[in-house]
């Protein structure tokens, strides 16, 4: 099929459909393609992650030589957009972290970044010091943040100024997108429904927006405990992870843990202005889902299931699925010739 005549909807606006797109402008110039949503910007669930360039044990793809191969490439992506003039209006910036342990050091360690990143080193005696009492582990290194209320828009706009298009919908069904000859399913947890995906389970989250423009450096603590400053003078405190949950309401209970554990790691949080609470659910699969499949006759790409890691690796995982529909494509073309 002439590549120029590719009528291509990517379903999902948010990091991971945004990064789709912009894959598929690149690999496949001369195609049509509209992003379907009915939500975008900062009603994603891309947007209530911290987006912190920090990978977890949870997050794995197919293959650990293919997990490493996505964080690889996202960093270098990030990176780029990072060392550029549209650092700031990307929303991408560099940030030190430290994570700390009272009880393990090797929880302070991370295999899959610490030969990536440009530092990762254990802390010494007297930046154990640095935060709340009682923390005797730790390492320090040096990665990077995206903030997708200000990465999202801003790759749209260059979306649109190649040729993208957009749509605010709800697809109910893959059989009502028969007028596209391919598309690419980025819906994170909506694809528990619309490919009745049982493996796929929700990660609920919660975090706590507060004005702390004092924070030049992130913090990592036990009980996944995280305090990341932001480009705004605001920081992000965290978190939970309660395995599926489907609650969307602010939960005062977790908000009181959430800043207990903070303030105990950072006790200078305490003068910090609460800006508010946010919820969202992280779409869970192991291992995340990047593959083709033919659905009521139409050519579908899976990317989804990425955890709380969709931000941090969606350059790589985008890229591995818009290679795969190339792939296919170049089949196709072969076996009517």
């Amino acid at each position: 099929m002439d590549k120029r005549n590719l009528n291509i909807a990517v379903i999902g606006a948010g990091v991971i459909g945004s990064s789709v797109a912009k894959e598929l402008q690149k690999e496949l110039r001369n195609s049509n393609i509209t992003v379907i949503a009915d939500a975008f910007h900062e009603d994603t669930a891309s947007c209530v992650a911290a987006g912190i360039f920090r990978p977890g044990p949870s997050f794995k793809g197919p293959t650990r030589e293919i997990t490493k191969q996505w964080i690889d490439y996202s960093w270098n992506y990030w990176s780029k957009i990072m060392n550029s003039s549209d650092a700031a209006q990307a929303g991408i910036m560099p940030l030190p972290v430290y994570i700390f342990s009272k009880t393990n050091y090797h929880v302070t360690r991370n295999h899959l970044i610490e030969d990536l990143v440009p530092v990762y080193r254990e802390c010494d005696v007297d930046e154990l010091k640095m935060c709340g009492k009682g923390w005797k582990y730790g390492s320090y290194y040096l990665t990077l943040k995206i903030e997708c209320d200000k990465y999202l828009p801003w790759n749209e706009v260059l979306f649109k100024q190649n040729g993208g298009k957009i749509l605010k919908q709800k697809v109910e069904s893959f059989s009502s997108l028969k007028d596209y000859n391919l598309v690419f399913n980025c819906t994170g947890m909506g694809s528990k429904y619309l490919c009745n995906d049982h493996d796929l389970v929700p990660i609920r989250g919660q975090v706590i927006k507060v004005n702390a423009p004092w924070l030049k450096t992130s913090f990592y603590g036990d009980y996944d405990t995280y305090v990341i400053p932001g480009m705004d003078g605001n920081a992000t405190l965290g978190g939970c992870r309660q395995y599926d949950s489907y609650n969307m309401e602010v939960d005062k209970y977790d908000s009181a843990s959430i800043w207990e554990r903070c303030c105990d790691l950072v006790p200078s949080l305490k003068k910090a202005k609460v800006i508010g609470h946010k919820v969202g659910l992280r779409p869970h699969r192991v291992p995340v889902r990047v593959e083709r499949e033919v659905m009521h006759g139409l050519s579908v790409v899976h990317c989804y299931g990425h955890g709380g890691y969709g931000v941090m690796v969606a350059p790589g995982t985008a890229k591995t699925a818009v290679q795969i529909a190339v792939d296919a494509l170049k089949r196709n073309s072969q076996s009517k010739l």
